[in-house]
């Protein structure tokens, strides 16, 4: 039975619009759409939406409970099973597994990269992956191929396994994800996709999502790159998120990639490989914003602005006598960012130094350190050797990390009722 154009949906522009019960109240982002294939050419049944709801969990969502999709939001209805989603062996991912295959044209013999899928539904209420989008023909002289968007019966190749399968269209379906967010999607796909969607992710957007990642995956995915790539990816992460990923690896590797890093950037990170990993120098990143006596409060801020800082590596910046990289000269004191906006820009940021601060010692347990957060209600502190020199900061984030159980990225904590609609 045919559908109507009215109803059909491009998946790929599904991606991250949200999810919203009747009440107005938003219950989630859309992350993919799950599909079973059939036998012959029936084109494969659409059975629910993947919606991320709080706490980055993905669940599952029937299409029975979708009343709209409309232009910028999915409308739902009845209560949400909060279990989360756990692809079955029949089941195939459209963003995550069907965009970027390369299929058959069956009238031509031609072959052709898929870029997006429409969906539709039928009048017997079930929605269907009707249509493939695709992209025919080599991008020689830089000329992009030639585009078609297909009945589903008038491609072949979706049953077969591809390797090497590239992952351009998925990656801009999900471009403006968080990095956190990308992980989590990473997480929900099989270690063969895993692999080819870091493999053309950017060094620097890779960096940021390993750095999100369970330890386990990280040491994954960072296996499958060739050394000299895994060296470049370690170099883009923080140091200390780059020296716990390094700590999970066999010796000899690990040494590899370290000589293949950039002096510098290698050095702070065996730096960090020297403390306990539960400590305050195991924790630390060897990175906070430091500034000289002599710079102003508008120096300060436009150091704090830089995209790449957490939020709580730009609540304070860290005044000391040169050198300015670790382990620094004299530790003079913390300038918190709150106080500084009240300066005016003008004002030498040691005018209005918070100097009462201890600070932390790299030996200190994870125990001292959460205290000595909240003892002075801290998202972030400095850690001093003997001789008064800034080793680094500890962020409220990291401490969380080591503090949570290691599985807390992927637990199944029952949410609150009153998240579902």
């Amino acid at each position: 039975m045919s559908g109507s154009q009215s109803s059909r949906v491009y998946v790929a522009r599904l991606a991250g619009l949200p999810v919203f019960a009747p009440n107005g109240d938003q219950v989630g982002k859309v992350r993919d759409v799950v599909v079973m294939l059939r036998q012959g050419t029936q084109p494969p049944r659409v059975l629910g939406l993947v919606v991320e709801v709080f706490t980055r969990r993905r669940i599952f969502l029937p299409m029975t409970r979708v009343t709209s999709i409309d232009v910028g939001h999915v409308i739902i209805t009845g209560l949400v099973n909060m279990r989360r989603f756990e692809q079955r062996p029949t089941e195939v991912l459209v963003l995550g597994e069907m965009l970027d295959r390369t299929v058959t044209i069956r009238e031509s013999g031609a072959t052709a990269v898929v870029f997006d899928m429409a969906m539709e539904q039928w009048r017997t209420r079930d929605w269907v992956l009707s249509k493939v989008a695709v992209r025919e023909g080599a991008k020689r002289f830089r000329r992009r191929g030639q585009s078609h968007v297909l009945d589903w019966i008038d491609v072949s190749g979706f049953a077969q396994s591809e390797e090497g399968q590239g992952a351009t269209h998925i990656l801009a379906a999900f471009e403006s994800m968080k990095a956190a967010d990308l992980a989590g999607v990473l997480q929900d796909l099989s270690p063969k996709r895993r692999k080819e969607i870091a493999a053309a992710l950017n060094d620097e957007r890779l960096a940021d999502v390993l750095e999100e990642l369970p330890e386990d995956d990280q040491v994954e995915i960072l296996a499958a790159l060739d050394t000299e790539r895994a060296a470049d990816v370690l170099e883009e992460m923080s140091p200390d998120d780059a020296a716990d990923l390094i700590a999970e690896l066999p010796t000899d590797t690990a040494e590899r990639l370290l000589t293949l890093m950039e002096p510098d950037e290698a050095e702070d990170v065996r730096r960090l490989l020297t403390y306990e990993e539960r400590t305050a120098g195991g924790l630390m990143t060897s990175e906070p914003v430091i500034l000289p006596a002599d710079a102003t409060v508008a120096d300060a801020l436009a150091q704090v602005r830089n995209a790449e800082l957490s939020p709580a590596l730009a609540a304070m910046v860290y005044v000391c006598r040169p050198p300015l990289e670790t382990p620094t000269g004299r530790f003079i004191g913390v300038g918190h960012i709150q106080r500084l906006l009240r300066e005016p820009p003008s004002e030498l940021v040691s005018a209005a130094l918070d100097t009462d601060l201890d600070g932390l010692r790299p030996d200190d347990s994870l125990h001292v350190v959460s205290k000595y957060l909240a003892t002075y209600n801290l998202v972030a502190a400095p850690v001093l050797d003997d001789e008064g020199r800034l080793l680094g900061a500890v962020t409220v984030d990291d401490v969380l990390d080591h503090l949570l159980p290691e599985d807390w990225r992927e637990s199944e904590q029952q949410e609150v009722d009153r998240h579902a609609p």
